[in-house]
């Protein structure tokens, strides 16, 4: 028997775990699921199993009568399986008709998973790459500006500048991915050409500590997270823009109630700030006439809500013409990419890419545009496997490209 530690979840969780009408809604709209056939990852089987252990734990005649017993290592072990092959997309949030927040729950579980020894291993290669390296990638972190190297023109001495109205966060995936340079020097070049006063931490930015929490090592992230504050509150900056989801999400949302205190200044996706100068005037955007489509990652729309934003950028651009894909919105299928669930089972994310692209396909569309250096390299990746002829691009590159 496995003794699970039930005072990991807060009162508000258990009554959404027992609000749960198992009406299977959330199985028709997994992402991985759809893709490999697995009981244990829908979010119907990880509640009402988790559900069940804890009154299995709890004891008692009534547990026993109904069938509820404590959970083996094998059933932990099964657990866990369907708890890290999961992309955290929430999805299933989404379309939950009685609101069960089932990312965080899926979160906490994870932290479980972690307490019980039972995540997969490569996590804790992750959590000590972190601690010392301060990138995903365990890159030597001095190295972060590496995307700047061939840049037209150079952004002369931008690096910890103390007069900045904006730091710019740049996120690993952008600092050390070659395939997403692009993000970044788009953006900047952006920036450059508007006049705006910024920032950039160089090798003080750290990791933003979201693959860790997702991951159920939170506690990890702490350190990253204090860190990074204090490094944009040292340049005086009132306001953090970065063109990753993840770092927004974990910047806007998380280190707030990680550090019991407000940051003292602004955060903002860059595709806020892009929307607002593209719908004034102020990026002088060219004709291009190309038919596009848009992907939302899952941490800028369903768990951020921003989904307007980066479309009123597209459209601003003169002879663009935005077509939706068949899910979109609070509906959008997944890249593949988030969650940590690459790390987990590439060849399932991989999968559900592949299933993305064929909704993009079937616009008849000529690029597919989203607002996330992961989703980019994804859904860029999956089209070169499947051998598929459309620009991928971020809307920071395709406002770049209308500004020439």
């Amino acid at each position: 028997m496995t003794r699970l530690d039930l005072s990991r979840f807060g009162a508000w969780q258990w009554i959404q775990m027992d609000a749960c009408t198992r009406c299977g809604e959330c199985v028709k709209w997994c992402p991985t699921f759809a893709e490999a056939q697995r009981d244990e990852i829908t979010p119907l089987y990880k509640l009402t199993r988790f559900r069940s252990y804890a009154k299995g734990l709890r004891g008692g005649f009534l547990a026993r009568l109904f069938g509820h017993r404590p959970p083996t290592d094998s059933d932990i072990r099964l657990f866990s399986r369907g708890a890290y092959d999961c992309t955290l997309c929430a999805r299933c949030m989404a379309v939950c008709p009685v609101h069960i927040d089932t990312r965080d729950i899926w979160i906490a579980m994870r932290e479980e998973m972690v307490a019980q020894g039972a995540h997969p291993p490569l996590f804790d290669t992750l959590r000590a790459t972190l601690g010392e390296k301060y990138n995903i990638l365990g890159e030597d972190n001095a190295q972060r500006m590496v995307w700047s190297e061939n840049l037209d023109t150079p952004l002369g001495d931008i690096v910890g500048r103390r007069d900045a109205d904006v730091v710019y966060f740049v996120g690993c995936v952008s600092s050390f991915y070659p395939a997403v340079y692009g993000v970044p020097q788009a953006f900047t070049s952006i920036l450059t050409r508007t006049g705006t006063r910024f920032a950039v931490l160089g090798g003080d930015e750290w990791c933003c500590g979201f693959p860790l929490h997702i991951a159920g090592m939170g506690d990890a992230a702490l350190e990253l997270a204090r860190h990074n504050v204090q490094a944009v509150q040292a340049t005086g900056a009132k306001r953090l823009v970065t063109t990753c989801p993840s770092c927004y999400h974990t910047w806007r949302h998380e280190y707030p109630r990680w550090l019991g205190q407000p940051l003292g200044f602004e955060v903002v996706h860059a595709a806020e700030m892009l929307a607002e100068w593209a719908t004034s005037g102020a990026l002088a955007l060219k004709r291009l006439d190309a038919q596009v489509t848009y992907h939302d990652p899952c941490d800028l729309g369903r768990t951020s809500g921003i989904y307007e934003a980066p479309r009123r950028a597209i459209r601003a651009i003169p002879g663009v013409a935005l077509v939706e894909m068949q899910d979109h919105h609070e509906r959008a299928l997944c890249c593949g990419g988030g969650g940590d669930a690459e790390m987990a089972n590439a060849e399932l994310t991989a999968a559900v890419a592949k299933r993305r692209l064929a909704q993009a396909q079937a616009t008849g569309a000529e690029y597919l545009i989203s607002a996330c250096q992961q989703c980019k390299r994804t859904l860029a990746a999956a089209a070169r496997r499947e051998k598929v002829r459309m620009r991928i691009l971020d809307v920071t590159e395709l406002i770049w490209q209308a500004m020439q």
